[in-house]
């Protein structure tokens, strides 16, 4: 059976190049809302971080009708920390939509998700977005893609993708880089001519592979998935179980069912091969799981997620502020958070560690695991995490470890500083490009060489610069990189910081605290720029007598403070310290407060 009224299809690219905007398009031009209805821009992007940072975290699906041909459409993110999303919702679909910024053509992550689809033999439409830009690189562009299209062996059909020219924000694509499109019509038509309509046996024992789930209070699980054969209908009896045989089947049933339009989830009573479906009522479902008929089940191989690389110890907030601001705090509490956690992000690993207070997290990278932590400290959880490590492989008996591709952008003088530092970190430069009056630079680096070097590298490049990442492989270790060549400024006492305090202590370094915030002994409260920590007393009293003395009561000026977002500590922490992240605050500390305890474990 073919399904010639219905198409689904992915959208995938590398981060910021126009995905959800092309998504917001497609619904106005597929009548997803009325002609009077206010549209938020990046609709697809709901969650309140994702709106805040300008990224797509998770994948999403919608749909639109075009010419009375239903796509589903299922927006990915483009950041590489996020790929475990883009590598489960592929199985969904049955073609791709490649989209290339028009100016910095294929990026490292354009490369990732380009080689997972062709991997899976989908078909590829290839859509040069950003047009307009007045940098663009149209021709260049399009070599770029058919070298990275060889360079992946991808197959003859594959190679003769359609290319589509668009500008996402105007809403407008063209067969021809030549002429301006007025709407979307062409892409509607090439998928409509080149993604192939979904193919089954409805009669055929039902088979439903859970690619993503989703999460309510009232119903709780909400498993998402294709139906690749046979029918499904409201209240049937089904059986659940996985490929691997990693647990025991078991029976259950369909209590409510929804498909996707538009942006809304419709009840459904039955739905056939090739349907995105929403269903509810299946008691411990999890991704990767096969729903199927009762009594001839069969299971779906699922795909394998790519492991982590980067890990974290979680643990229960110790400080002498615990409990002051969080409403959840106990181990119990964030141990359930975490576990809840897994059952929705495939590439994240938790386990328990000897101490029951703390758990270890391993996930893609630090933005992985930093947006976790976001998202529980506004739901209002406290922790203590420790700074990110490198999971390390033993390879034939040798020490292997996590190496990123790094790809820079920079102005021509910004190079040299880049590469000082690059030589620092242990990086190894493997290509090296002239883009516009930019250049682009790629490195192999390893992954705890770029631990910290974000914001350093803004500064380096005063804010121009643009850095990307993604897994690259194993790689034997290549020696000891210093994590942090500064110190800090640690608070001698407990008490509230004041003006003299800190007038004191910023000509010891940069502060990143003000006046009135509260302190604590061994919590940190500036960097120094010298490579040991000083003790400072930020609680410190001018001293009153009933003399004055001419000049010594003038007002004293402090330095702004450096207000130091979640990201930035924990590119700050050294391997001594630890973040306390509660929902109102982020305050970077020493594992061991007293300050007589710590010297004495240094002269160990």
């Amino acid at each position: 059976m073919k399904r010639n009224d219905l198409r689904n299809i992915a959208i995938i690219a590398h981060v910021d190049h126009g995905k959800t905007t092309l998504v917001d398009q497609m619904l106005k031009q597929g009548g997803a809302f009325r002609e009077n209805q206010v549209v938020a821009e990046r609709v697809m992007d709901s969650n309140d971080l994702e709106r805040e940072r300008g990224i797509t975290i998770l994948a999403k699906n919608t749909s639109c009708v075009y010419n009375d041909v239903k796509i589903n459409i299922i927006d990915t993110p483009g950041h590489a920390d996020f790929g475990g999303e883009v590598e489960r919702i592929l199985k969904m679909v049955n073609g791709v939509i490649l989209l290339v910024d028009a100016a910095e053509g294929p990026m490292p992550q354009t490369r990732f998700v380009l080689q997972k689809a062709l991997e899976l033999g989908h078909r590829i439409i290839v859509v040069v977005n950003k047009i307009d830009r007045p940098d663009a690189r149209l021709d260049e562009v399009g070599d770029e893609v058919l070298e990275l299209f060889m360079e992946l062996d991808a197959t003859d059909e594959q190679l003769d993708s359609p290319f589509l020219f668009c500008s996402g924000r105007e809403g407008t694509a063209s067969r021809d880089y030549n002429t301006n499109g007025t709407d979307l019509t062409p892409l509607f038509d090439t998928i409509l001519d080149y993604i192939s309509c979904p193919e089954g046996e409805e009669d055929a024992p039902l088979q439903m592979l859970v690619s993503s789930i989703d999460y309510n209070e009232y119903v709780g699980r909400i498993a998402i998935g294709r139906v690749e054969r046979g029918t499904i209908k409201l209240n049937q009896e089904v059986m659940v179980g996985d490929y691997n045989k990693t647990k025991k089947e078991y029976r259950g049933k369909i209590v409510s069912m929804y498909q996707i339009e538009g942006l809304q989830r419709v009840p459904c009573e039955d739905a056939k091969v090739g349907d995105v479906i929403c269903i509810s009522g299946l008691e411990n479902i999890s991704i990767g799981d096969t729903i199927g008929k009762f009594g001839e089940f069969e299971a779906l191989p699922f795909v394998n997620i790519s492991e982590p690389t980067v890990e974290m110890t979680f643990s229960v907030n110790d400080s002498p502020f615990a409990g002051k601001e969080g409403k959840f705090v106990t181990s119990r509490q964030l141990r359930e958070r975490l576990f809840k956690e897994l059952l929705k992000d495939v590439s994240l690993r938790v386990t328990e560690t000897e101490n029951t207070d703390s758990f270890r997290v391993c996930g893609r990278g630090e933005m992985h695991l930093s947006i976790l932590i976001e998202n529980m400290r506004r739901e209002g959880y406290e922790l203590s995490v420790s700074t990110p490590r490198v999971l390390y492989k033993e390879i034939e008996g040798e020490l292997n470890e996590p190496v990123e591709q790094l790809v820079i952008d920079v102005p021509e003088n910004c190079v040299g500083s880049v590469m000082e530092k690059m030589g620092y970190r242990k990086a190894e430069l493997t290509h090296m490009t002239p883009v516009g009056e930019r250049m682009r630079i790629e490195f192999l680096i390893p992954a705890r060489g770029l631990f910290g070097y974000r914001s350093e590298f803004l500064t380096d490049t005063k804010g121009e610069g643009i850095l990307n990442s993604i897994f690259y492989g194993y790689q034997p270790y290549k020696g000891d990189i210093p994590r942090r060549n500064t110190g800090s400024l640690i608070a001698f006492e407990a008490g509230e910081a004041v003006t003299y305090g800190l007038y004191n202590a910023q000509e010891r370094g940069s502060l990143f605290i003000g006046a009135g915030t509260p302190v604590y002994e061994g919590m940190i409260v500036g960097a120094s720029p010298k490579a040991e920590d000083l003790v400072v007393n930020v609680c410190k009293r001018k001293h009153l007598t009933n003399t004055r003395a001419s000049g010594s009561d003038d007002a004293l000026r402090l330095v702004t403070p450096r207000i130091m977002s979640l990201e930035d500590a924990l590119e700050f922490l050294a391997e001594d310290e630890l973040l306390e992240v509660t929902p109102k605050s982020i305050r970077i500390r020493k594992r061991t407060l007293n300050n007589n305890m710590r010297a004495k474990e240094r002269s160990k």
